[in-house]
C-alpha cells in the first residue's frame, strides 16, 4: 500500500489518474444518453441504435491507424487537453441541434469528430505514463491507470444509467460536456516539465513528409503483412472477429430487448452493462491466477460454448422471468465466462508477436474487431425489424456455441497443457 501512496504523491500522475476516472464517468453519460434520446425518438428501433453507434466506431478505421504516428510527433499533453477542451464543445452543442430538429445529419457529424478526437487521446493518454512516473514506478501506474480506469467505466454504467434515467438524456450530454472540461483542466494543470520530450525533432518541413511516409503508410503495410503471415495471429484475429461479430449481433437488440422486458429506458440497463463488466474483471482475475493450467486454444474454444450457452439462457430467463435481480446474475455469470476468451486470444498474440511489430499487430486487430462488430450490428438490427429480438438472441447464442464445439472437436489434437 505503501507503494500506491508513492506514486499519488506525485502530482503530475495524480492530476492525469483524477481526470481520467472523471472522463471515464462522462463517456457512460455521453453513451447511456444518445441510447436513452434514440429510446425518446424511436422507442424499440434497434436500426436508430445501430446508426448512431456506427458513428462512433468508423473513426477506428478512418484516424486509428495513423493516430498513435502523430501522438508520437506531438506534445502529448498538449494533445490531450486539447482533445478534451475540443470534446466538451463538441459535446454540449449536442443538446442544442438533437431535440429540436428532426434532420439527424448534424448529430452523426457530431458523434463523428468528437470520437475522431478521441483516437488521438487514447494513445496519447497510454504514451505519457512513462513520462510522469519513475521507470521503478511504471509497472505500478500502469495498473493504477488500467485497473481503476476499468472500475470507473463499470461503475459509470450503473450511475449514468440510473442518472439518465432521472435526470434526463440533455442533462447526460451536459455531465458529460463537463466531464472533458474538468479533466482538460486537469492535465493542463500537470507540469510542463516532463522527464522526457514527447515531440520529434522532424516534426516540422520535409522531416514531416519523410515521417508520414515512412511511418504511416509503410509501416501499416508492413504491420498489415505480417498479421497475415502469422497463422496464430490470424488464429487469434478470427476468434476475436466471432467474438465481436458476436457482440454485434446481440448489442443493439439486447438493448432494445431489456428495455421492453424490464421497461426501463437506461437505468436497469446500465445496471446490467455495469454486472456484465464486474463479471470480465472477476473472469479475468480468475484466469489469470489459473489459466495458465489449461492451453490458450482449449480455452478460447470452451469458453465460446459456455458465452453462446449462457447468451440463450440470459434471453430465455429474461423474456419469461423479467426480475432485474435475476438478469443481474446471468449478467454477471455471462461476464465471466466471456473474458477469457479475450484474455487468451491477447496472450497467444503476446507470445508469437516480434515487440517490433505488437503495435502494429494490435492496431490491425482493432480494426478486424470493430469490423466484425460494426457489420453484423447493422445486420442484426435490419432482422430485427423483421423476427423477434428474442429469436435473434438464441440464434446467435447457438452459433458461437457450435462454432466452439466444432473447433474444439477439429482442434482435439491439441494438448490441455501449454
Amino acid at each position: 500500500m505503501s507503494h500506491f501512496r508513492e506514486v499519488f504523491k506525485n502530482r503530475n500522475f495524480f492530476l492525469l489518474w483524477l481526470g481520467q476516472i472523471i472522463s471515464q464517468l462522462g463517456d457512460r453519460l455521453d453513451q447511456m444518453a444518445l441510447i436513452a434520446f434514440v429510446y425518446w425518438r424511436s422507442p424499440g428501433s434497434t436500426m436508430g441504435i445501430a446508426k448512431v453507434l456506427s458513428f462512433t466506431i468508423i473513426p477506428v478505421f478512418l484516424i486509428g491507424p495513423i493516430a498513435g504516428v502523430y501522438i508520437d510527433r506531438w506534445n502529448r499533453r498538449r494533445t490531450m487537453y486539447a482533445c478534451d477542451f475540443l470534446r466538451a464543445a463538441l459535446v454540449f452543442t449536442i443538446p442544442f441541434f438533437l431535440f429540436y430538429t428532426k434532420n439527424m445529419a448534424l448529430i452523426y457529424i457530431i458523434i463523428f469528430f468528437t470520437f475522431s478526437i478521441g483516437r488521438f487521446f487514447v494513445p496519447a493518454k497510454l504514451s505519457i505514463v512513462p513520462d510522469l512516473v519513475e521507470k521503478k514506478d511504471l509497472l505500478l501506474a500502469n495498473s493504477l491507470v488500467n485497473t481503476t480506469g476499468m472500475i470507473a467505466a463499470i461503475a459509470g454504467f450503473g450511475v449514468s444509467g440510473v442518472v439518465v434515467e432521472w435526470l434526463g438524456a440533455k442533462s447526460g450530454f451536459y455531465l458529460d460536456a463537463l466531464s472533458f472540461l474538468v479533466s482538460g483542466t486537469l492535465i493542463f494543470l500537470i507540469s510542463k516539465k516532463l522527464k522526457t520530450s514527447a515531440l520529434n525533432p522532424k516534426a516540422g518541413g520535409e522531416g514531416l513528409v519523410e515521417v508520414i511516409r515512412k511511418s504511416v503508410f509503410q509501416e501499416i503495410k508492413e504491420g498489415v503483412l505480417y498479421f497475415i503471415q502469422k497463422k496464430d495471429i490470424r488464429f487469434a484475429a478470427w476468434v476475436m472477429f466471432i467474438l465481436w461479430a458476436a457482440l454485434g449481433s446481440a448489442y443493439v437488440v439486447v438493448i432494445v430487448f431489456v428495455q421492453k422486458t424490464l421497461h426501463s429506458a437506461t437505468k436497469d440497463l446500465g445496471l446490467l452493462i455495469m454486472f456484465l463488466g464486474i463479471g470480465l474483471f472477476v473472469g479475468s482475475l480468475i484466469y489469470g491466477r489459473f489459466g495458465h493450467r489449461i492451453s490458450h486454444y482449449k480455452m478460447i474454444f470452451s469458453a465460446l460454448i459456455f458465452s453462446g450457452a449462457m447468451l440463450i439462457i440470459f434471453s430465455l430467463t429474461i423474456q419469461y422471468y423479467p426480475y432485474l435481480i435475476v438478469a443481474e446474475a446471468l449478467a454477471f455469470v455471462l461476464g465471466i465466462v466471456i473474458s477469457p476468451v479475450m484474455i487468451a486470444s491477447n496472450t497467444i498474440i503476446h507470445k508469437v508477436s516480434d515487440n517490433a511489430m505488437m503495435g502494429k499487430v494490435f492496431s490491425s486487430l482493432e480494426i478486424v474487431m470493430h469490423l466484425g462488430f460494426l457489420l453484423f450490428m447493422f445486420i442484426s438490427s435490419f432482422l430485427a425489424e423483421k423476427i423477434s429480438h428474442l429469436s435473434i438472441l438464441v440464434t446467435v447464442g447457438c452459433i458461437v456455441s457450435l462454432l466452439g464445439a466444432v473447433n474444439l472437436i477439429i482442434n482435439r489434437k491439441i494438448s490441455w497443457l501449454d
